[in-house]
């Protein structure tokens, strides 16, 4: 019972590695991130729907049942469902769907196994946990804002819902750790996994150089705070990022463009005193890498074990080599669109490959088909439900 991403993206991964994954939705609405577009999915006639790329993202491998469960039936279908089922994943407000009776405290009764994972803006306690709360907003509370961007101007999110995507994999472990505990034990638990948490336990050296240091990390843009020459540099034909971490990176750095007298200049080498001159060092070797093209300076920087990458598009990536022979791209079968491209699983092991079996469903898909295999109603019963509005 969850929508938008984080929890979406928790069930996906479940349902890589083999879970049967059960997606609950309201009739006629769904999950809410399938109505934020555009983009649009474009249909098998190459006409554009309704249906929200967004939504492709995280609902791989899972089917799709409609249940209106805030009708006493519909409750009680979901109820039923919950006494077989390993795990149930919610990301309602707390104590919304106690009064539904789909609370753990509820099912635990008829499914003492049961491991029930709550995500949620904030957590189950604390005096924000009635508050709603999404990507963006935890990337402002949790301090990842106050890091981001340039240090003139406003505040900066990042570009992609980070905190969602990070409470969805804690969920995961979490739910992993349970099933573990499982195994020993026999008795299931509730998990509580917030965006905030989560976002805030990512803060890293953010949040340590503060509760350590007392030093708040300024915005500082592509500077690194800690760290130079590391960051975006120009190119006779555009930009390239290139990241020294340490005195041997600098050193093959400087060799590879031509530049060894830097480690004898005392601005330049040692990682501090090259942060204090970090625009002297940017400009000088600026000056030097806009007398050739990127390819130029990636080949030779990379070959000289230097990090330096492009700064892609979604359309560069495409046609990236490294990224066609990880294999990540996986095109499956859609209702609606014929198929769908999707990012394949990071996780790679050597035994326990991930399987992709089904695509993104529509909403409803699957009702009928699991009503009947998991509780064994019958047509005639499911068309009175249907009428009713129930499914």
């Amino acid at each position: 019972m969850t929508r938008v991403v984080a929890g979406p993206t928790a069930t996906q991964c479940l349902g890589d590695f083999g879970a049967d994954v059960i997606k609950v939705e309201r009739p006629g609405e769904g999950d809410d991130v399938r109505h934020v577009g555009p983009p649009w999915l474009i249909d098998s006639e190459g006409n554009e729907t309704r249906e929200s790329t967004y939504f492709q993202a995280a609902n791989r491998n899972k089917r799709s049942i409609s249940v209106n469960f805030q009708s006493e039936e519909g409750a009680q279908l979901l109820r039923t469902l919950a006494a077989k089922v390993d795990i149930f994943v919610e990301n309602f407000r707390p104590n919304t769907l106690a009064k539904y009776g789909l609370d753990y405290e509820s099912l635990r009764k008829n499914n003492p196994g049961l491991i029930y994972c709550s995500v949620s803006g904030f957590g189950q306690s604390g005096p924000y946990a009635s508050r709603s709360g999404y990507d963006f907003l935890m990337q402002a509370m949790s301090g990842l804002m106050s890091v981001t961007g340039g240090p003139e101007g406003a505040p900066m999110r990042v570009g992609v819902p980070i905190a969602d995507i990070l409470a969805g994999k804690d969920a995961v472990i979490g739910i992993l750790l349970a099933l573990h505990q499982r195994e020993k034990t026999g008795e299931g638990q509730s998990i509580d996994i917030s965006l905030f948490d989560s976002q805030v336990a990512a803060m890293a050296n953010t949040f340590t150089a503060w509760f350590n240091g007392g030093f708040e990390m300024p915005r500082t843009g592509n500077d690194h705070p800690s760290a130079s020459p590391y960051g975006v540099y120009r190119t006779s034909d555009g930009y390239l990022l290139i990241a020294t971490f340490n005195n041997r990176e600098f050193g093959r750095l400087a060799a590879a463009v031509g530049r060894s007298d830097w480690l004898d200049n005392p601005s330049f080498n040692t990682m501090g005193a090259r942060v204090a001159h970090r625009h002297e060092l940017a400009a000088e070797l600026t000056g030097i890498l806009v007398k050739q093209p990127r390819e130029h300076w990636i080949a030779l920087l990379n070959a000289a074990g230097v990090s330096c990458g492009p700064i892609n598009r979604m359309s560069d990536l495409e046609n990236d080599p490294h990224f066609r022979e990880r294999g990540m791209t996986v095109t499956l079968p859609h209702a609606l669109s014929g198929e769908i491209v999707v990012a394949n699983s990071p996780i790679r092991c050597s035994v326990s490959m991930p399987e992709y079996r089904l695509g993104p469903p529509v909403i409803g898909q699957h009702t009928v088909e699991v009503l009947q295999e998991m509780l064994g109603l019958d047509q005639p019963t499911m068309t009175d439900l249907a009428t009713r509005g129930v499914i």
